[in-house]
């Protein structure tokens, strides 16, 4: 074989299709992990990935970027650069890893499961490699905050936060699970690699390699690119799920299972990503907005894709999906700033006058409907008062995406009809959702997700003892110097905002 040409062995080694005749096909590829959704066996052979490598290949490429990536991060930890950047950036950062890190260990979990489950050769041949990338990605994402221990030691939650009841991690625990911890192989293929991976990570590593790079963290833009190349690989596991399943007839089960995990996953996108590109980088090296990036890379590219395929947009898309881009993450940041003790990294206002007269740009009317609440906290602050700041209690958290319910802000934007959460009585239970989108998730599937309790009804049921704010830290593993402050020691507010008027120093 070493003496043949590559396109001359390719395809036997890769797409080994065969009838069992020793097992049933069920005993094989049972349906609770495989779920086929009853298409034969032999229409799944025809599954062809567009990117195509051999294993020896896949080695020489992922010893590359390795040595690469490890040499860059072994020359900056030995300097100064970490301890230059802008203060907001590093909270996006340790905000970045651990919500990730983790995560990208349990996604090896996904791949695996299509790498013995999938239902053609070529698919589980994919697969594997998606295991070894995932493994990577875990290894190499709790490796690289490892070395900033000394230099800030909230990066210690690269591994700890999967391993807590704090509130980030849990929403981002639950959305995960469903995704790939305990799904079938199709379903996996379907949410993880086409609407997950192509539609939000591979674009958001894309996206924040380039804000690494502007603004000098050479470490991170790095590590980010090395497994944005791998993420582009993988991911297109997807696309010839999709295929088979609208060929065979079933086209309304892969947009089900799209139209379910879009709407999960922009949830965790907006507050993870939308937080860090509209507040936390540095106003000089913003490229663009969130909507903006939202609005080029999904609503307009990922969108094209669906129709590529046969698929619709989500049922959703226009009437709550593209109203959100104009002020959900925005909501999503008040709260975080509001309750910055619950969460593991310094949030950012991204409240200076400067940022303030960028944000009004971008999102016309931002100043009425979430300026003025900056103003009150900015008021405080100015007199002495940061306390005022801070919360007393908890907020409503949706039993789907277990995000605080931001609906008040929806509606005092215009772009809600109501501003009161959504319920539902499922076997004596109330459910509160912060979206019609949420709500019907859980409708379509109750009893995967009826279990599940928000930490708001931990708290409520009393499993948070003492039943205040700080049991609720300690429940969430959050000591005093691990609770989150304010990025800047409120430089944000040195100065009140006056619209229209430049701050001083500003040259007009």
């Amino acid at each position: 074989m070493p003496s043949l040409e590559r396109s001359q062995w390719y395809d036997l080694t890769r797409d080994m299709n065969w009838t069992f005749t020793y097992v049933d096909e069920k005993d094989v590829f049972p349906e609770e992990l495989s779920n086929s959704h009853g298409v034969a066996a032999e229409d799944w052979w025809s599954w062809d990935e567009p990117y195509k490598v051999t294993y020896t290949e896949y080695v020489h490429n992922q010893f590359g970027k390795d040595a690469s990536v490890y040499a860059v991060n072994a020359v900056v930890g030995r300097s100064k650069i970490f301890e230059s950047l802008d203060p907001g950036w590093k909270s996006a950062i340790i905000a970045h890893y651990g919500a990730i890190a983790v995560p990208e260990y349990t996604a090896g979990i996904g791949e695996s499961r299509m790498g013995r489950f999938g239902r053609a050769a070529a698919w589980r041949n994919m697969a594997l490699y998606g295991t070894l990338d995932e493994t990577r990605h875990g290894q190499i994402q709790t490796y690289f905050p490892y070395g900033l221990l000394a230099k800030e030691p909230r990066a210690d939650w690269a591994h700890k936060a999967f391993h807590t009841n704090e509130w980030g991690a849990l929403a981002a625990r639950s959305l995960f699970d469903d995704m790939f911890g305990a799904n079938d192989a199709v379903s996996t293929a379907i949410q993880l690699t086409f609407t997950f991976e192509t539609g939000f990570t591979n674009l958001q590593f894309l996206g924040m390699a380039a804000d690494a790079m502007r603004v000098g963290d050479v470490d991170f833009g790095s590590l980010i690119s090395s497994i944005q190349t791998d993420e582009a690989r993988h991911s297109q596991q997807g696309e010839p799920t999709v295929k088979i399943l609208i060929e065979q007839g079933h086209k309304d089960v892969a947009q089900k299972l799209v139209d379910h995990m879009f709407w999960r996953s922009w949830k965790v996108f907006a507050l993870l990503t939308g937080l860090s590109m509209d507040y936390y980088t540095p106003l000089e090296h913003r490229a663009h907005s969130f909507k903006e990036f939202m609005s080029e890379f999904i609503v307009k590219q990922f969108l094209e894709q669906f129709r590529d395929f046969g698929l619709e947009k989500p049922w959703y898309w226009d009437e709550y999906f593209l109203p959100e881009l104009d002020w959900l993450h925005h909501a999503y940041h008040l709260g975080v700033y509001n309750w910055r003790p619950t969460v593991w990294w310094n949030p950012d206002a991204g409240a200076s006058p400067e940022e303030r007269d960028w944000l009004e740009q971008k999102y016309p009317g931002w100043n009425e409907n979430f300026g003025r609440h900056w103003d009150v906290m900015g008021d405080n602050i100015r007199a002495g008062k940061p306390e005022a700041t801070l919360p007393e209690t908890l907020p409503m958290v949706c039993n789907m995406c277990h995000i605080p319910i931001c609906t008040p802000a929806g509606f005092n934007a215009g772009k809600l009809d109501s501003p009161l959460p959504h319920t539902l009585v499922h076997d004596g239970r109330q459910y509160n959702f912060c979206s019609v989108p949420c709500k019907w998730i859980f409708e379509e599937s109750p009893d995967r997700f009826k279990g599940h309790t928000s930490v708001i009804d931990r708290f409520l049921g009393g499993e948070i003892q003492p039943p205040d704010l700080g049991g609720a830290l300690a429940y969430m593993s959050l000591s005093p110097e691990e609770c989150g402050q304010d990025a800047t020691n409120y430089e944000w507010a040195a100065e009140a905002y006056v619209p229209g008027k430049l701050p001083v120093g500003a040259d007009k």
